[in-house]
């Protein structure tokens, strides 16, 4: 009795190795197509919060697929530097516009002056000493 349980063990186990490895024909667990990026960033306008928080990177057998991450972390990346040099630019412009006339103080409305000042120095004062 012994034997006949064992050799009837070993020929189930057998069977079941063959099936889960594809003994036949027929492939018996076919290969899953790897997951794919769903809902990727926006290609016809730049990147705002929304779009960074909806996305979700899809899960490989080891963490992320690292293609999708790099796709997004460089399309995040030249968003930053896109930004960071018109923010440059614009700060430019306003520096330079800030110089120019018609920016600065009023002529006569200097620190000396003021309501019931004349322009020009403060006259009066100890300091005037030659």
């Amino acid at each position: 009795m012994f034997w006949f349980l064992l050799i009837t063990m070993v020929v189930v186990v057998a069977a079941v190795t063959l099936a889960v490895v594809g003994g036949g024909d027929s492939e018996v667990l076919p290969d899953v197509a790897p997951e794919q990026l769903v809902d990727p960033l926006p290609v016809t306008r730049p990147v705002d919060r929304a779009d960074v928080e909806a996305l979700r990177l899809p899960v490989a057998a080891r963490g992320y697929r690292m293609a999708d991450v790099d796709d997004v972390l460089v399309r995040l990346g030249a968003e930053l530097a896109e930004r960071d040099a018109r923010i440059a630019e614009l700060e430019e412009a306003l520096t330079g516009a800030g110089d120019g006339p018609g920016f600065g103080p009023a002529p006569g409305f200097g620190p000396a002056s003021g309501p019931g000042r004349a322009p020009g120095p403060a006259s009066g004062g100890e300091d005037d000493r030659p």
